[in-house]
């Protein structure tokens, strides 16, 4: 089991709290740059990702991860990674669940406007992952922080600023997250989530004024 594979489960069982899949799939690139660094297959110089000698053992999407690492300087920065392997890797990551038999879908119905559910199965790797939060396992919380689902972010209204200051707060709310490379990784991915929402901001007011510009005529 993988933080990142935590992640995804703690996201979908998240029932009464919507969680961006642009914000989680950013969440899980970091989470797979922290789980590839404690098996050594990456190691980080300042913001650079530098390849190393460890292998993925049997995570399929972690082994994928570990083969799209580029190999040749001046390498990647971590922010680089997570915009690049965070593409629609929410939905990979419950692809990947399914397909391990720890989620079901019901399938959604448009005649009577249902949607799709995912549902998480009672398995001992379900558990071991709601453990990890329940224990307030430090880079789980952080992860889940920046993706609006830590204990502070009750006001999903402000999930923009808030997310990514949730990351920092858990950097300093006596989880004793020391190591330089997680407090690299956890501020990239604060910093991308919150560009992520400037962004969907922007488009938001750009709809807006065109909308106005079409009520004018």
């Amino acid at each position: 089991m993988s933080t990142a594979q935590d992640l995804a489960i703690i996201a979908l069982s998240a029932s009464d709290r919507e969680v961006g899949q642009g914000d989680l799939s950013l969440a899980l690139a970091g989470a797979e740059v922290l789980d590839l660094v404690e098996a050594q297959v990456l190691g980080l110089d300042g913001e650079r990702l530098v390849p190393g000698t460890g292998s993925a053992a049997d995570d399929r999407l972690l082994g994928e991860a570990a083969a799209s690492v580029v190999r040749q300087e001046p390498y990647e920065a971590v922010e680089d990674w997570l915009w690049r392997r965070g593409r629609e890797l929410s939905a990979a990551y419950t692809d990947e669940l399914e397909r391990a038999g720890l989620v079901n879908r019901t399938r959604g119905n448009r005649l009577l406007s249902r949607p799709e559910r995912v549902v998480l199965v009672d398995s001992p790797a379900v558990r071991r992952a709601e453990e990890r939060r329940a224990a307030g396992e430090p880079v789980l919380a952080a992860l889940a922080a920046a993706v609006g689902l830590g204990d502070r972010a009750d006001d999903k209204g402000k999930e923009g600023d808030d997310e990514g200051q949730d990351v920092g707060k858990d950097l300093d709310a006596g989880h004793d997250l020391t190591d330089d490379a997680t407090v690299t990784v956890l501020a990239a991915v604060g910093n991308a989530v919150m560009e992520l929402e400037a962004v969907r901001q922007r488009r938001s007011v750009e709809n807006a004024a065109f909308d106005n510009v079409w009520r004018g005529f």
